[in-house]
C-alpha cells in the first residue's frame, strides 16, 4: 500500500475502534490495487504546478466514446458486448499478463489464456477464438542477471500460449509478435478471447437472498496476491515470485466452458463471474456490488488442496473457478449440471442487505468491512510532465547505394520477418468456425486478420485484427497511438470487416514518474481523439501499469484490438496474389514519414517524423476496399505497414507464390518522394490490392466516387521475380531470395 492508502486505512479502523484483522488487510490491498481498481484512470493528472490536466481519464477519453447503436455493453463487465446478426452477440476482451510471464514463461502465458477465457464466460459467452499479442526483448539478447533470456521467455510464452488454447479446444487466430530493446527486462504478454453470446443470452440479475456457488478447481496456494504483485515493478529476484503465480489446467476450463452455457440454456443461475486478480475476496465482493448488496461468505466450505489461512482462501488465484449466483430454488439445479461436467460445485455463501463483506472461518469472523469503504479507495494524483524527446525532422540521408539490399534486410529483419514457426504452433482450425485463417496456404503468407464464420445459420462473420506501433511512442506517443489504431481497422478492412468496435491494451512504466504519466495521457487522448474519428467506440480494455525492471520502465505499450463484422464469409479477401495478369492498385497517399519506421532501426536511427493520421483520407480508402471487396472487384488486399509498400508487396508475392511488376513512381505521394520514401515510407491509410482482371473500370469508378487516392501501380506476373520501379532505375528481385530473407528471422534454430 501506499502511505495514503495506509493511513485511509489506519483511519477507518480507528474510527470502528478496533485494528483490522490480517485477512482485511490483505483484501484491501487487492481490491485497492492498480489491476483491480485502475487507480491512475480514476484520479486526477496535473502539471508540474498542480493544473488539472485530466479528471477521471478513464471516462474522459475512452469512456465517452464507448457507445454506437451495435454496442451491447461497453466498459462495465468482464467482456464488451457487441452486436452480430439476428440477437447474436459478440463478446470480446483481452488481458494481460506480463508479470507473471516474465517471472514462469509457460505457465504465465498459459493462465493468461485460461483468465481471459473466463472473462469471456463471465457475460456467458461461448469462447470461439484466442488472440495473442507478444513483445520481447532481442532474441540474441542476454537480458537481465537472474532472469530468463528473451529467447527462453519468448519459447515458454508460446509454448503455454499453445498448450493452453490447443488443450482447451479454442483456436488462436489473430495477434503479432514484436520485438525491441524496450522489452528485454519487462516482456509484455496479451492474451484476448472472442466468444458468441445467444439471443437473450446475456443477463446479470442477482440480488440480496441469492446463494453464491464457486465452481471448478480447488483452492491452493499458487497465485497468491496476483492483482499486487502485477502491480509493482519486477524486482531483481524473480525466482522468489514464482508463487505469485498461478497453475494452468485446459482440461478443467473446457468442463466450465460446457458447465456455463448449460446453466445459461437452463437459466439456473443469476448471475456469473470469474476468479481472476483478487481471487474469491473480488469475485464475491464485486458479485455484491452488481447486486446492490453486501455477501457473507464460509470459507469452511471452499474445497481446498491443502490446509490454508483465511486470508490466503480469499485472495488465492488459483486458477479455472467461476462464482455464481442463483436463487435458492435454483441452486440444486446448479450444481447437478456442474456435477454432470464432472466438476466440483460448492455453495460458499450468499449475498446479503447488510452493505457488508463478512467472511467467517471456523466460527470466527476474519473480515467484516463496509462495501462502500472496499470500493472507495483514496482519489490518486499523478503528475504529467513531457520528457525530452527527438526532434522530429528526418535526418537528411541519401538513398542506400542498394535498396534491393535494404529490402531483403527488411525481410529477414524481427519484426517483419514470417511467424510461420509461432503460429503452426496454435491449432487454428479447432471448433470448424475458421474461413479466413492467420496463415495463407500452401507458402505460410501472412493475413492481415481473422474471420469465423460462428453462425450455422447464416454467412455472417467476426473479424478479427490487431494494432500497434510501439517504436513510435519514442517520438511521440500520441501518434502512436493514433496510428495504433489506424493500422487495427486497416488490418480489419483488408479482408472485409467494417462496424468495427475497439478494446484498449495499454502497457505502460510507472505511473509515478511525471514523463510516463505525461505519454500514458497523449496516447488516451489520441485514443478519443481517433475513436470518434473513425466512429470505432472502446467496448472494452486493460490497463497495465508498473512495467518496470532494473533496466527501467517498457516501452509504452498500446495494442489496439478491432473487432468487425462481414456480411458474408465467402466474400473475404485474403493477401495472396491470385492470377498473373490482374492489376494491381495502391491505395492512400505516401509522405516522408519515417520516424520509428523498420527502416530507420535498421539504419540504427531514432527520431524523425512519426506517421500522422488523417482520418478524412483514411476512411475513404477503408470505404474503397471493402466496397470493392463487396462487389467482387478485388482479388486480394494488403495494408502497407512495417517496412512500407515494398514489403507489402514482397509478402503478397511470397504468399501467393507470383510475380508483381510495379512502378512506384506512379503511386499517390505527397511531394517528389525519394525511391527510399516510397518503398520503405509507413505513412498510414494505404493499401495494395489486386483487382480481377476485367474489373478495373468499374473499381476506378468507385474509387472516384469516395474520393480515395488511387493509381494503378503495375501488374501480377507469372514470373519467379518482383520488379519494382524507382526513380533510380528498377530492381529485380527473386521470389525465392525473398521467400529465404522472409524466413530467415528470429525463430532460425528455435523450437518455436
Amino acid at each position: 500500500m501506499s502511505p495514503e492508502d495506509a493511513r485511509a486505512v489506519e483511519e477507518h479502523f480507528a474510527a470502528l475502534g478496533r485494528p483490522p484483522t490480517y485477512a482485511e488487510i490483505r483484501m484491501i490491498a487487492q481490491l485497492w490495487s492498480e489491476h483491480c481498481r485502475h487507480r491512475t484512470f480514476r484520479g486526477r493528472i496535473v502539471d508540474p504546478r498542480g493544473e488539472v490536466l485530466a479528471d477521471d481519464p478513464l471516462s474522459t477519453f475512452i469512456g465517452s466514446v464507448s457507445a454506437a447503436p451495435w454496442v451491447i455493453s461497453s466498459l462495465r463487465d468482464n467482456a464488451g458486448i457487441v452486436e452480430l446478426a439476428r440477437g447474436h452477440g459478440i463478446a470480446v476482451k483481452v488481458e494481460t499478463h506480463n508479470h507473471p510471464s516474465a517471472v514462469e514463461p509457460f505457465g504465465g502465458a498459459a493462465t493468461g489464456v485460461g483468465g481471459v477465457i473466463r472473462d469471456v464466460l463471465a457475460v456467458w459467452a461461448d469462447p470461439i477464438a484466442l488472440i495473442d499479442v507478444l513483445c520481447f526483448g532481442p532474441p540474441g539478447s542476454p537480458g537481465l542477471r537472474g532472469a530468463l533470456s528473451p529467447r527462453r521467455v519468448m519459447e515458454g510464452v508460446i509454448s503455454g500460449i499453445g498448450y493452453y488454447g490447443n488443450n482447451v479446444g479454442v483456436p488462436t487466430l489473430a495477434g503479432a509478435v514484436v520485438f525491441d530493446e524496450g522489452y528485454v527486462g519487462n516482456p509484455l504478454v496479451f492474451a484476448g478471447c472472442v466468444g458468441i453470446v445467444p439471443p437473450g443470452g446475456y443477463s446479470k440479475d442477482p440480488r440480496p437472498g441469492d446463494v453464491l456457488v464457486l465452481v471448478g478447481n480447488r483452492t491452493g496456494r499458487d497465485g497468491i496476491a496476483g492483482a499486487t504483485f502485477a502491480s509493482s515493478a519486477l524486482p531483481e529476484d524473480l525466482v522468489a515470485l514464482r508463487p505469485a503465480v498461478q497453475i494452468p489446467d485446459p482440461l478443467v476450463e473446457e468442463g466450465l466452458i460446457r458447465f456455463i452455457s448449460a446453466a445459461r440454456g437452463a437459466r439456473a443461475a443469476s448471475g456469473v463471474t470469474d476468479l481472476g486478480g483478487g481471487g474469491l475476496a473480488v469475485a464475491a465482493a464485486e458479485m455484491a456490488r452488481e447486486a446492490r448488496a453486501g455477501c457473507e461468505l464460509s470459507l469452511d466450505s471452499v474445497p481446498l488442496r491443502e490446509e490454508m489461512e483465511p486470508w490466503e482462501i480469499l485472495v488465492s488465484e488459483s486458477q479455472e473457478r467461476m462464482l455464481l449466483s442463483a436463487r435458492p430454488g435454483d441452486v440444486g439445479r446448479l450444481l447437478r449440471i456442474a456435477g454432470a461436467e464432472g466438476l466440483e460445485a460448492a455453495v460458499v455463501g450468499r449475498l446479503t442487505e447488510s452493505g457488508r463483506f463478512v467472511a467467517r472461518f471456523r466460527g470466527e469472523v476474519v473480515a467484516d468491512l463496509d462495501m462502500g469503504f472496499l470500493f472507495n479507495p483514496p482519489r490518486v494524483t499523478r503528475v504529467a510532465s513531457p520528457p525530452a524527446l527527438p526532434a522530429e525532422e528526418d535526418p537528411q540521408l541519401e538513398d542506400p547505394p542498394d535498396l534491393g539490399e535494404a529490402l531483403l534486410r527488411l525481410l529477414a529483419s524481427p519484426n517483419i520477418s514470417s511467424r510461420d514457426g509461432v503460429i503452426r504452433t496454435y491449432d487454428t482450425g479447432v471448433g470448424g468456425r475458421t474461413a479466413v485463417y492467420p496463415l495463407e496456404e500452401p507458402a505460410g503468407g501472412h493475413n492481415d486478420a481473422a474471420v469465423l464464420k460462428p453462425l450455422g445459420d447464416g454467412w455472417e462473420g467476426v473479424v478479427i485484427s490487431v494494432g500497434l506501433k510501439p517504436r513510435y511512442s519514442r517520438i511521440s506517443p500520441y501518434w502512436m497511438a493514433a496510428s495504433s489504431i489506424d493500422e487495427a481497422l486497416r488490418n480489419n478492412a483488408a479482408v472485409g470487416g467494417r462496424r468495427w468496435s475497439l478494446l484498449d491494451n495499454f502497457s505502460w512504466g510507472s505511473p509515478e514518474r511525471p514523463e510516463s504519466m505525461w505519454s500514458l495521457l497523449e496516447a488516451l487522448r489520441a485514443c478519443r481523439d481517433f475513436a470518434s474519428a473513425f466512429g470505432a467506440p472502446f467496448v472494452s480494455g486493460k490497463d497495465s501499469l508498473y512495467n518496470e525492471s532494473a533496466l527501467g520502465p517498457v516501452l509504452p505499450t498500446l495494442v489496439i484490438t478491432a473487432v468487425g463484422v462481414i456480411p458474408d464469409v465467402r466474400r473475404a479477401l485474403t493477401s495472396s496474389l491470385k492470377a498473373p495478369g490482374d492489376p494491381v492498385y495502391a491505395l492512400g497517399v505516401t509522405r516522408a514519414e519515417m520516424g520509428g519506421s523498420e527502416y530507420f532501426e535498421l539504419l540504427g536511427i531514432r527520431g524523425g517524423v512519426v506517421p500522422r493520421v488523417r482520418p478524412g483520407e483514411s476512411k475513404r480508402a477503408l470505404e474503397c476496399v471493402i466496397r470493392a471487396a463487396d462487389e467482387g472487384l478485388l482479388a486480394a488486399a494488403h495494408d502497407a505497414s512495417e517496412g512500407g509498400l515494398a514489403v507489402a508487396a514482397a509478402e503478397m508475392a511470397i504468399s501467393g507464390r507470383l510475380g508483381m511488376d510495379l512502378d512506384l513512381t506512379r503511386i499517390p505521394s505527397e511531394g517528389a518522394l525519394a525511391d527510399r520514401h516510397l518503398m520503405f515510407s509507413e505513412s498510414n491509410g494505404r493499401f495494395l490490392v489486386e483487382a480481377r482482371r476485367g474489373s478495373e473500370r468499374d473499381l476506378e469508378r468507385l474509387m472516384a466516387s469516395i474520393g480515395c487516392a488511387f493509381a494503378r501501380v503495375g501488374t501480377v506476373t507469372g514470373e519467379g521475380e518482383l520488379v519494382l520501379r524507382g526513380r533510380r532505375g528498377a530492381l529485380e528481385l527473386g521470389l525465392e531470395d525473398l521467400e529465404s530473407a522472409w524466413r530467415r528471422g528470429p525463430w532460425r534454430g528455435s523450437p518455436c
